[in-house]
Protein backbone atom coordinates (compact mmCIF):
# COMPACT_ATOMS: atom_id res chain seq x y z
CA UNK A 1 0.00 0.00 0.00
CA UNK A 2 1.45 2.87 -0.77
CA UNK A 3 0.94 7.06 0.44
CA UNK A 4 -0.84 7.77 -2.67
CA UNK A 5 -3.30 5.17 -2.23
CA UNK A 6 -3.75 6.23 0.77
CA UNK A 7 -4.30 10.11 0.04
CA UNK A 8 -6.20 9.16 -2.68
CA UNK A 9 -8.72 7.29 0.00
CA UNK A 10 -8.71 9.63 2.42
CA UNK A 11 -9.38 12.50 -0.08
CA UNK A 12 -12.94 10.49 -1.25
CA UNK A 13 -14.22 9.95 2.33
CA UNK A 14 -13.35 13.93 3.21
CA UNK A 15 -15.17 14.92 0.61
CA UNK A 16 -17.93 12.12 1.17
CA UNK A 17 -17.73 13.21 4.76
CA UNK A 18 -17.91 16.96 4.40
CA UNK A 19 -20.30 16.92 0.87
CA UNK A 20 -22.52 14.03 1.80
CA UNK A 21 -23.98 11.60 -0.23
CA UNK A 22 -24.31 13.66 -3.57
CA UNK A 23 -20.27 14.59 -3.14
CA UNK A 24 -20.31 10.22 -2.51
CA UNK A 25 -22.97 9.41 -5.85
CA UNK A 26 -20.38 10.79 -8.08
CA UNK A 27 -16.99 8.29 -6.84
CA UNK A 28 -16.43 5.06 -8.51
CA UNK A 29 -18.11 1.44 -7.25
CA UNK A 30 -14.81 0.69 -5.76
CA UNK A 31 -14.20 4.08 -4.22
CA UNK A 32 -17.73 4.14 -2.82
CA UNK A 33 -17.84 0.76 -1.00
CA UNK A 34 -14.74 2.16 0.55
CA UNK A 35 -15.80 5.12 1.41
CA UNK A 36 -19.11 3.59 2.59
CA UNK A 37 -17.61 1.57 5.08
CA UNK A 38 -15.00 4.30 6.13
CA UNK A 39 -17.86 6.72 6.95
CA UNK A 40 -19.84 3.21 8.39
CA UNK A 41 -22.55 3.83 6.57
CA UNK A 42 -24.38 0.34 5.67
CA UNK A 43 -27.21 2.46 3.95
CA UNK A 44 -25.50 3.74 1.06
CA UNK A 45 -24.12 0.07 0.99
CA UNK A 46 -27.63 -1.34 0.63
CA UNK A 47 -28.23 1.36 -2.13
CA UNK A 48 -26.33 -0.10 -4.07
CA UNK A 49 -27.58 -3.73 -3.67
CA UNK A 50 -24.31 -4.28 -1.28
CA UNK A 51 -24.20 -6.23 2.06
CA UNK A 52 -21.34 -5.53 4.11
CA UNK A 53 -19.50 -8.27 3.31
CA UNK A 54 -19.86 -8.26 -0.17
CA UNK A 55 -18.60 -4.71 -0.13
CA UNK A 56 -15.70 -6.45 1.37
CA UNK A 57 -15.71 -8.76 -0.92
CA UNK A 58 -15.46 -6.55 -3.75
CA UNK A 59 -12.63 -4.08 -2.17
CA UNK A 60 -9.10 -4.39 -3.57
CA UNK A 61 -7.40 -5.68 -0.87
CA UNK A 62 -4.84 -2.61 -0.31
CA UNK A 63 -7.85 -0.32 0.34
CA UNK A 64 -9.10 -2.62 2.63
CA UNK A 65 -5.97 -2.36 4.93
CA UNK A 66 -6.47 1.65 4.26
CA UNK A 67 -9.60 1.65 5.68
CA UNK A 68 -8.89 1.23 9.92
CA UNK A 69 -6.11 4.13 8.95
CA UNK A 70 -8.54 6.43 7.39
CA UNK A 71 -11.27 6.33 9.24
CA UNK A 72 -9.02 7.21 12.20
CA UNK A 73 -7.25 9.98 10.27
CA UNK A 74 -10.89 11.77 9.65
CA UNK A 75 -11.37 11.34 13.27
CA UNK A 76 -8.29 13.02 14.40
CA UNK A 77 -9.36 16.04 12.12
Amino acid sequence: MSDTQFQHLLSKARDAKTGGRDAWSVQSTGEKLAVAIVLNRPDWLTSMGYTLAEAIGRIDSDWLELIPKVERALQEE
